[in-house]
Order: structure tokens, then C-alpha cells, then sequence
């Protein structure tokens, strides 16, 4: 069992000084960050943009892919840690890929598995497209990343709409038990959201209900991106 990394680390002064350059203005490419609780419908609004605005156009980014690595601890060490505060995820790797995407370079996303809660040893290549879409519990949490950010958008859904959301989606497509489910939720879900998640909303540029999304709403919302990302790429 190896050591453990530390944890929140500062960026480089590299990494640093690119961040503040691109959160200066000084690219061509529009980053949308999608905020919320678990289960408010954040990954359906960023799906939803995404397949609108088209894949030419757009690279969405889950948040959860930079879970950090695990591995060096037991299954048993792993089930016990908190995923719902923001140290939970690796943003130092997120900040810096896009930074490399700001930059027209392209990415090796990481794949977390959430069963064995390390990483995967695949990856996949995203390639720098005009409109990033970030999305996440706690994307509105680091301030470095929300400078990175043109548009903020935080989701909210009611609380019981929320746990039913996790609960299906946990049971279904995780296979997790239904008693770990409520369990984490209890003891850490709930309790981290009303500390870290639900504070982030003061940040957001706007605020929008994920209980539905109506096409009038979402053709609003994509004709706002498209037209601030286009006059990015006109500046560009």
C-alpha cells in the first residue's frame, strides 16, 4: 500500500500563470459550468446543451472523471471515504487539462470506476472544440475554476426529487445496494450538500429549475451560448 497523495495541492506557477491568462480573456473557446445537487438534472442539461449545439461544436466533461485515484488504499478503506466534499476530486488535473484545451491541445480524460472507486486504465482523447461544458456537483466550488468559467449555471431540484434521482441511478447503473445508497446519503450526501453544494449557488451567473426542462427554456439557453461562444471565436 503506497502513500496517499495530498490532497488540494496549489497548482504550479505554470499551471497558475496559464489559468489566469485564459481566465483573462486571451482564448477563443467558451466554458460552460454546470452546477448543483446530486440528481437536480445537471448531466441532462449538459447532455441535453451538448446535443443541440452538436458534437462538432462542443466537449462535455463530468466532473466525476476526476474522482481521485483510490487505488492505494483497501476496497475496505475506500468504502469508508467521503465523495461529496470537494477534496474528494483531483481539480489541480482538471484545471490544468483545460488549460491544454484553451490552448488547442487535446486531452487525456481519466474513466473513473465507481465500484472499485480508483481509476480506470483507459482513457479517452478529447480534442479542443469551440464550447467546454463542465459539469458537476462541485464545479462551482474552486474558485480556479470558476474563473475559467464564462457562463455559470446552477441546477436545483427539490430534496426527495433529488434522492429518487440518486437512488435509481446508483441501483441501476452502479450496481450498488439499495442500504448503501440511503446509508451514504444520510451520513454524507445530505449533510455535504447544505455545506459545499447549495453555497455555490450565490456564484452562479444563473439559476435554473431541473425538476423539467422545457425546449422554449433550452433553446434559449442554447441560442445565449452560441452566441457568446461565436463572438469568442470572432475575437479569436
Amino acid at each position: 500500500m503506497g502513500a496517499p497523495p495530498q490532497i488540494l495541492e496549489s497548482p504550479t506557477l505554470e499551471n497558475e500563470a496559464m489559468s489566469e491568462q485564459n481566465a483573462m480573456g486571451q482564448r477563443n473557446i467558451y466554458i460552460v459550468g454546470i452546477g448543483g445537487g446530486t440528481g437536480s438534472g445537471k448531466t441532462t442539461l449538459a447532455v441535453g446543451l451538448q446535443e443541440r449545439l452538436g458534437p462538432e461544436e462542443t466537449v462535455l466533461i463530468p466532473h466525476d472523471a476526476y474522482y481521485r485515484d483510490r487505488s492505494y488504499l483497501s476496497p475496505g478503506e475506500r468504502e469508508g471515504l467521503n465523495f461529496d466534499e470537494l477534496a474528494a476530486y483531483d481539480n489541480d488535473l482538471l484545471i490544468a487539462h483545460l488549460d491544454q484545451l484553451l490552448s488547442g491541445q487535446p486531452v487525456e480524460r481519466p474513466n473513473y470506476d465507481f465500484t472499485s472507486h480508483c481509476r480506470r486504465d483507459e482513457t479517452d482523447r478529447l480534442a479542443p472544440r469551440p464550447i467546454l461544458i463542465v459539469e458537476g456537483i462541485m464545479v462551482l466550488a474552486d474558485p480556479r475554476l470558476r474563473r475559467l468559467m464564462d457562463l455559470k449555471i446552477f441546477v436545483e431540484a427539490s430534496a426527495d426529487l433529488r434522492f429518487i434521482r440518486r437512488l435509481l441511478r446508483d441501483t441501476v447503473e452502479r450496481g450498488r445496494a439499495i442500504d448503501s445508497v440511503i446509508t451514504q446519503y444520510l451520513e454524507t450526501v445530505r449533510p455535504m450538500h447544505q455545506v459545499h453544494v447549495e453555497p455555490t449557488r450565490q456564484h452562479a451567473d444563473m439559476v435554473m429549475s431541473g425538476e423539467t426542462f422545457d425546449e422554449t427554456t433550452m433553446c434559449a439557453l442554447m441560442k445565449r451560448i452560441r452566441d457568446e461562444a461565436f463572438r469568442y471565436a470572432v475575437r479569436g
